[in-house]
């Protein structure tokens, strides 16, 4: 037998705050080739939100553990683990369900180590929106130093990452939000012009950065947005969208798909994940790219408040609101 601990789970789809409950669920001892991580933190996802909602493109067997990311500490391995040792802190595998105080899983799907030390939640952080961040900026336009990138829904965390990341990269980001008041939270993200979404965004884009050609905009909300996006870029220029905020289909006239060139493409992190376009080595190589840069404080997510687990529906409810940092679940606390 197990032991008895907390989870989140949820046997429907609905309106997120309602489907979600705190259960007692048995852990299973540990097998060969497993490892048992008690979980320190674990993040709340625009994806994972959808998927309460029924609404992502991949839906589990119900009833399911929510949460595709976390950070934890080995607690015990079964016999013939070799990659990890009790007392490690690791990334909780992609998908694990990781909404949960304690999560038994297959040792060889660990792949992202950290060190003792360090504040967890934003390791917690790693395995989704730093690696969507990365793939937006390098998959989609072969961009060089200097070059402009353009995003929306710049103050979300891949937001956030995305001008971090680009910084490093020696790009230059103009970051539309929403509203006012992010500001210091781009410039504390090293973004280098912050603007609100509006009809003449192309006018105001182009006074704020001199003119200047901007090859990739980097879209998270679709609907009319994609099209204010493509209306600021340079010919031969692409959008990636990764995002679907408005709840509407993406925008694009023909004109700029014909005459100006300008193409749209989906970044999935699931599918790279899964293998398309990536390889194990590949991957591996990502992640230790970013981890260091976790680990040093380069890469970091606003946070705008923590919650147990037994405070889910509130915590689910925070995130599902306009805000300016993320919602972090700490099962043990």
């Amino acid at each position: 037998m197990g032991t008895i601990k907390r989870a989140v789970q949820f046997a429907r789809t609905g309106n997120p705050p309602d489907v979600v409950e705190v259960v007692d669920l048995e852990t299973p001892p540990v097998g060969p080739g497993e490892a048992l991580i008690d979980i320190e933190a674990a993040a709340i996802n625009p994806a994972h939100l959808l998927t309460l909602e029924g609404g992502y493109g991949i839906q589990p067997e119900l009833p399911a553990v929510p949460g595709a990311e976390g950070i934890g500490k080995i607690v015990e391995v079964g016999s013939g683990v070799t990659n990890v040792k009790p007392g490690d802190r690791v990334m909780v595998p992609p998908y694990t369900g990781a909404w949960r105080q304690q999560a038994v899983v297959d040792a060889d799907k660990i792949t992202v180590s950290f060190p003792p030390e360090g504040d967890p939640i934003q390791m917690a952080m790693i395995m989704a929106n730093p690696p969507t961040a990365w793939l937006l900026l390098k998959t989609v336009v072969d961009l060089k130093p200097g070059d402009w990138v353009i995003q929306n829904a710049a103050n979300s965390a891949v937001g956030q990452y995305l001008m971090q990341l680009a910084h490093i990269y020696g790009l230059k980001t103009v970051n539309v939000v929403r509203r006012d008041g992010f500001d210091e939270l781009v410039a504390r993200s090293n973004g280098d012009v912050c603007i609100i979404d509006g009809p003449d965004l192309a006018e105001r884009v182009k006074a704020a950065t001199g003119g200047g050609d901007i090859k990739l905009a980097i879209d998270a909300v679709a609907g009319a947005a994609t099209q204010r996006l493509a209306d600021c870029l340079a010919e031969n220029a692409a959008i990636a969208n990764y995002g679907l905020l408005s709840g509407e289909p993406c925008q694009l006239s023909p004109t700029d798909i014909i005459f100006r060139n300008i193409s749209l493409k989906g970044v999935w992190l699931t599918m790279w994940l899964r293998g398309r376009d990536s390889t194990p080595v590949q991957r591996a190589a990502v992640y230790d790219e970013l981890r260091g840069y976790i680990i040093e404080g380069r890469m970091r997510a606003e946070i705008e408040a923590t919650y147990a687990l037994a405070q889910i529906k509130d915590a689910v409810a925070h995130a599902m609101r306009q805000r300016a940092g993320k919602i972090v679940i700490l099962p043990n606390a």
